[in-house]
């Protein structure tokens, strides 16, 4: 455990180069009530849209969100898509210079409708084709500028056209002229066109159509494997075996690691979060046990999340200090992490609440507060202000106890889902973000005067007033400590 830590600790001085092909991921949300009238097909009420970076996209963000140095190359279209991946890229990686147009090409996009926690339909707009020479000559040009920063290239190959054959020989033959590591996500029953790559990591259905050999069990895996290694000139494989967990095969050795996840959600964009994690630690140093091992215990995480979702390095260290990851057990997070809770727990059709508060010296006032808030909805998310919003708020005086001990109280609770600590003076940005059901605060507040009440009403959600109790007050116990 402690050297995973310290794997941990050492990702954000790595760097990779990813190369493939890039896709607009499209989540279109909403609630079915009734049949169409023009065809027995539901009528999806749309509530909201996410758009996020999905295929070679989805590992890029992954290698960002784990604090690694990351390279991001692909081909797009001149299209509305195009443009959109390009923003969404620039946001979340810091740059699109990486991207290359390709006028007449159709950028990949996948728009998927959601019910609930039903999924309707799924749309895609491509083009698959490979990608024109003159392109493949950009891409090679700006990949040899990047591995002379990059101590990993990976190959996220998902059919679309970016990574032809030729290009591919040429990306690997420039990575391993620089002593790089190359790291495979394949696509397709041939392997013999990543002749020369380090390790590739296929999934268990992959690998069963790349070798035409079974794969149940242990025996078989490391078989059809080994198969493959001595056809397709690879020095390793790292089967991805799902809740059977993962394996680590060379010509001469075999790893077999078990699932961590206590809880599978959704899959999507798993295997992009397994490349990440182990390119990332390979590029940290790791051996390729060890980084598979990280992997694993990334991927444990990641199925817990709704959609193409990322793993950050504080779930990871919670998660192998306590040997595996329990879905509930991290309460204190910072906003991002807060949003995909929240949206979990929407897709399972639960009611969100929130209240918030300094919380300095908890009372049986604040108890009572979180109880009835709780007893509001079905998950509860606590507004914490940080010690300096508080000092603000109450002087110089205060905070009694930081902001990381009252947050730590606050998720010892049963009543307490959720914490979030916020620098504001008001909860206002919160609530806008995470869109609660319910709105607690006390009764000592009018509707008309709690913060964020008029959002919550205008799109259809509660404001609830809980009961005081009298006499119970932050401010009275400290000057009565002063006495």
């Amino acid at each position: 455990m402690s050297d995973l830590t310290a794997l941990i600790d050492a990702l954000p001085d790595a760097a990779v180069l990813v190369v493939g092909d890039a896709m607009l991921d499209r989540f279109t949300y909403g609630m079915v009530d009734r049949i169409s009238p023009e065809a027995p097909i539901p009528v999806l009420r749309v509530q909201r849209e996410v758009l996020t970076l999905g295929g070679a996209g989805n590992v890029a963000c992954n290698l960002a969100a784990l604090g690694t140095g990351v390279r991001f190359l692909s081909v797009l279209g001149d299209d509305e898509p195009g443009r959109t991946l390009r923003q969404q890229v620039a946001e979340r990686l810091g740059d699109a210079d990486g991207l290359v147009v390709e006028p007449g090409r159709r950028t990949t996009t996948k728009t998927r409708f959601i019910a609930g926690s039903q999924q309707l339909l799924r749309a895609d707009g491509e083009t698959v084709a490979d990608i024109a020479p003159a392109s493949a000559d950009r891409l090679l040009a700006l990949a040899e500028q990047a591995l002379d920063q990059c101590a990993v290239l990976v190959l996220s190959d998902y059919g679309k056209g970016v990574l032809t054959p030729a290009l591919v020989t040429r990306l690997i033959d420039a990575a391993k002229a620089r002593g790089r590591l190359v790291v495979v996500d394949p696509k397709g029953r041939d392997y013999s066109r990543y002749r020369g790559a380090d390790v590739l990591t296929p999934n268990r259905k992959e690998l069963a159509e790349a070798s035409g050999l079974p794969v149940s069990g242990d025996g078989a895996v490391e078989a059809a494997c080994r198969h493959l290694i001595a056809g397709c000139g690879v020095a390793a494989l790292v089967g991805t075996r799902s809740e059977e967990g993962m394996s680590v095969v060379t010509a001469d050795s075999a790893t077999h690691l078990r699932a961590e996840a206590r809880e599978v959600f959704d899959v999507s964009g798993a295997g992009d979060t397994v490349v990440a994690v182990l390119s990332a630690a390979l590029a940290a140093g790791a051996e390729l046990t060890a980084a598979a091992r990280l992997a694993t215990v990334a991927a444990g995480i990641v199925v817990a999340k709704v959609g193409t979702a990322v793993v950050r390095p504080d779930e990871l260290r919670t998660a192998v200090h306590r040997s595996g990851w329990e879905s509930d057990a991290i309460k204190v997070v910072g906003l991002e992490a807060a949003l995909e809770r929240v949206a979990r727990w929407r897709v399972q059709g639960l009611r969100v609440g929130f209240t918030n508060g300094c919380f300095d010296l908890l009372h049986p006032g604040h108890v009572s507060l979180l109880s009835q808030a709780r007893s509001a909805c079905d998950r509860l998310v606590v507004g914490l202000n940080s010690d300096a919003s508080v000092k603000r708020l109450k002087g110089e005086t205060r905070p009694v106890q930081g902001e990381g001990a009252r947050a730590t109280v606050l998720a010892s609770l049963s009543s307490v889902d959720l914490v979030v600590v916020f620098e504001e003076d008001t909860p206002l940005r919160l609530i806008e973000t995470l869109r609660p059901d319910v709105l607690v605060k006390g009764a000592d507040y009018t509707i008309a005067t709690v913060v964020g009440a008029d959002v919550v009403q205008s799109y259809g959600g509660t404001v609830f007033l809980a009961d005081l109790i009298q006499g119970q007050s932050t401010t009275r116990m400290v000057e009565r400590m002063k006495r």
